[in-house]
């Protein structure tokens, strides 16, 4: 069974840092672009970052400089380093992960992916 699970949410202050991961089973990412989906209340899922086949990475505007995405192949999972959190940035995170043959290209539109995780309260309050 193909499955994304994320882990690492929680409540930190503005300013402050939190790591997601999403773990994949069933699959490798090899041959995957994996992406980073964020919705908040009343809001529609958006798309944060994304890393391609060959690692190479796209970022939302909101997130640049902020936000790094990065692969840990030994333990098959995606990481997504967040610093600098703001109070908008409060949402439930999703990683997805869309199989392709394309090496360098990843996107930030959720209706290219097709394998979802259940997400992970992200809260950045003081």
């Amino acid at each position: 069974q193909l499955q994304l699970v994320e882990s690492g949410g929680g409540l930190v202050q503005p300013g402050g840092s939190l790591r997601l991961s999403c773990a994949a089973s069933g699959f490798t990412l090899d041959s995957y672009f994996i992406g980073w989906f964020r919705q908040a209340p009343g809001k529609e899922r958006e798309g944060v970052a994304c890393i391609s086949r060959s690692r190479t990475t796209t970022y939302a505007d909101s997130v640049k400089g902020r936000f790094t995405i990065s692969t840990d192949n030994a333990k098959n999972t995606v990481l997504l380093q967040m610093n600098s959190l703001r109070p908008n940035d409060t949402a439930v995170y999703f990683c997805a992960a869309h199989k392709t043959v394309l090496i360098r290209y990843c996107g930030l539109s959720e209706r290219t992916y097709e394998l979802w995780g259940q997400g992970s309260q992200v809260t950045a309050s003081s």
